[in-house]
């Protein structure tokens, strides 16, 4: 059965903006990322559903109408592929992939059959997000899609992904690509209203908050309760998705993607859930990218004296303070900075790798080798992100 919704106008159609009395919206932004939950998708954990998407398909093309480019970062291919599977024992990481292949299929035509616009999909993995090379083909061809009116719905890649190189959860990825596609507001829908002072379903005392400023631990330890029955994410990786898109400038809201009036008020310019405002003075483009999407492929630990000498922007030290290597990693490669005692100072772009860097730390090596090697910086300050009281 078709659902789809038929409001394109002609002045749409040829990329203009449509003004009409009739679709009338506060909405400020030029380029929104929304993020759909598994919830949402298969809420009875039996293939997907119309029930919730409606008012969202609805919201995306009032969106598109009055000139917002939107993206959409869509879970739920397991839960919508599970029901293809006859397995009442615990699930094996091979049969949730081949939930994942499958359920795909079926989630992306859930999306497809409610608008009258093409579609495009974009399966992606921590690996394509982590080399700067693939980061940027990705924001080339999302940009193609939005400017040839294709709505982009991205996943993350569960059939294939292994540990080491998957995000984990699609809230996360939602501010990565909110970033990596320049957005003005992340939208990540919930089956709750926002984030409370405490767990609403157990303390019916909790309040709603309605804007933060500023997420720092108090902020974390409000996001207490269960994860969903059904995705893998809970208000935790919401706020550090939040946390991410904020520190590049990116206004973001949790809202509840259960009430079509959420994004009603959405549309009307009004605040349906929590608000998380931006920074102020946002990171550059390149140190987000280090600090939030590029993982760490190792560590350097440090003595603790280096901790109590960063300056600002800035970090030096030289192959006398390193006290261990953690990991294999090579020239090029993201690496965490860190002291003995635990606290993070940095991630940057290591210009030796880490044998090198354990045989220059344990002066097994030539000395001339090692002046030679210490001519050239441990890490790259052009790729250096302080992290701030971590």
């Amino acid at each position: 059965m078709k659902f789809k919704f038929n409001l394109k106008s002609n002045s749409e159609k040829s990329g203009k903006t449509m003004e009409s009395s009739s679709i009338q919206s506060h909405l400020p932004w030029r380029r929104i990322v929304l993020k759909v939950g598994s919830a949402l998708i298969a809420p009875d954990k039996n293939g997907c559903s119309s029930r919730y998407l409606l008012g969202i398909a609805e919201f995306i093309i009032k969106c598109r109408m009055h000139g917002t480019q939107v993206v959409l970062v869509s879970s739920g291919s397991v839960a919508a592929g599970s029901q293809a599977f006859n397995t009442e024992k615990e699930r094996s990481i091979a049969v949730k992939k081949a939930m994942a292949a499958k359920g795909q299929m079926d989630m992306m035509a859930s999306w497809d059959r409610l608008f009258d616009f093409p579609t495009a999909q974009l399966l992606l993995t921590q690996g394509d997000l982590q080399i700067h090379d693939r980061y940027t083909s990705i924001r080339e061809t999302a940009f193609e899609l939005l400017n040839n009116d294709i709505l982009p719905i991205v996943n993350e890649n569960d059939a294939v992904t292994s540990d080491d190189l998957k995000v984990g959860d699609n809230d996360n990825l939602s501010a990565m690509i909110a970033a990596a596609v320049d957005a003005d507001c992340l939208i990540i829908c919930s089956d709750v209203n926002g984030l409370y002072t405490d767990n609403p379903n157990v303390n019916k005392d909790a309040e709603l908050l309605k804007e933060v400023h500023k997420i720092d631990e108090s902020i974390f330890a409000m996001a207490s309760g269960p994860d969903s029955s059904v995705g893998t994410g809970g208000m935790k990786t919401k706020l550090e998705a939040a946390e991410k898109a904020t520190s590049n400038g990116i206004l973001t809201f949790i809202v509840n993607g259960l009430k079509t009036e959420s994004f009603n008020y959405l549309f009307d310019g009004k605040n349906p859930g929590t608000k998380f405002l931006p920074f102020d003075k946002p990171l550059e483009d390149h140190i987000h990218w280090i600090t939030h999407t590029s993982k760490a492929k190792g560590e350097v630990i440090v003595n603790n004296e280096i901790g109590e000498i960063v300056d600002g922007d800035s970090l030096s030290f030289d192959h006398k303070d390193i006290v261990n290597v953690v990991g294999e990693f090579s020239i090029g490669d993201t690496i965490l900075v860190r002291t003995e005692k635990g606290k993070k100072l940095a991630k940057a772009t290591s210009q030796h790798s880490s044998c090198m860097l354990n045989l220059m730390a344990s002066e097994e090596i030539d000395q001339s080798v090692i002046d030679s090697e210490d001519d050239n910086p441990i890490i790259s300050e052009k790729s250096l992100a302080i992290l701030e009281n971590k």
